[in-house]
């Protein structure tokens, strides 16, 4: 891949190569314009406009409600910030659980409307049909297995998926599934290290984990988590680079007293 100064488009192939060559994919979520443009001149491979907007943005308990509008809108303005990232964007549940067909529709939507990369869904054996189906109009899929937070009701908590055997096998076999589908890489969520090891291991696709361990082909995290924005949220896989909290907090706080206080705008910062 090129280096974060240059030009050159990330694409699947870019990903592909990054994977033969041991070149780990550093991804992250975004969801708007100035966010996306400062992590694309940051260097970033991947950003992922997710569903997560409905928790991080929205203020939502669950990413459910987020719809196929709200998605589209969002990633338009990622779209506006990059040049050089692959830009994907999650499908919202509901938009491909039907049927193949009304997935391709969703999907052709998003890559007509917002100009994106590709998109992402989450599943496996069983929305294999719907991914070869996208794959082979042309439409770039990102799998997503392990913890699937669409699927949080059925799951009944956020705890790792794939720790006994019986599920870790699931996961392999759901795997091998997506990339016979067709998909060019697959997200691993909240499993543990050495079953994202095996998984990695055995397809010829890249791996991107969120908590699923150090063996993958690329990490992901949320962008609000590892800056900091937001601080109640604490898994084991969480490394924040920042506490931009703080700091915006105290940036607001000067404002609010300077204002209050006179001090702002003085004479020089008037016209």
């Amino acid at each position: 891949m090129s280096k974060p100064g240059g030009l050159r488009k990330i694409t699947t192939k870019s990903l592909q190569l990054a994977k033969r060559e041991g070149v780990p994919i550093a991804a992250l979520t975004a969801y708007d314009y100035i966010t996306a443009q400062l992590f694309d001149q940051a260097g970033v491979d991947l950003i992922l406009v997710g569903d997560s907007l409905g928790n991080v943005f929205q203020g939502n308990e669950t990413s459910i409600p987020v719809t196929m509008d709200e998605m589209i809108y969002h990633a338009k303005a990622v779209m506006n910030g990059v040049e050089r990232a692959m830009v994907i964007v999650d499908m919202p549940f509901m938009s491909y659980q039907t049927n193949p067909d009304e997935a391709l529709r969703n999907a052709g939507r998003i890559m007509k409307e917002a100009g994106a990369g590709g998109i992402k869904l989450e599943g496996g054996a069983y929305i294999a049909e719907t991914v070869r189906k996208i794959t082979q109009a042309g439409i770039p899929v990102l799998g997503h297995l392990g913890l699937t937070p669409q699927n949080i009701h059925q799951f009944g908590s956020y705890a790792a998926r794939g720790q006994d055997e019986r599920e870790a096998e699931a996961i392999l076999h759901d795997a091998a599934m997506l990339e016979q589908a067709g998909a060019f890489a697959v997200v691993l969520e909240k499993v543990p290290a050495l079953l994202a090891k095996r998984v990695t291991e055995q397809l010829t696709i890249p791996t991107i984990s969120i908590g699923a361990g150090k063996y993958c082909d690329g990490q992901i995290l949320v962008s609000s988590d590892m800056l900091g924005l937001e601080m109640e949220f604490n898994p084991r896989f969480l490394r924040r680079y920042a506490h931009l909290a703080e700091v915006i907090t105290g940036a607001v706080s000067t404002y609010v007293h300077d204002v209050k206080g006179h001090a702002y705008p003085t004479d020089e910062e008037s016209y």
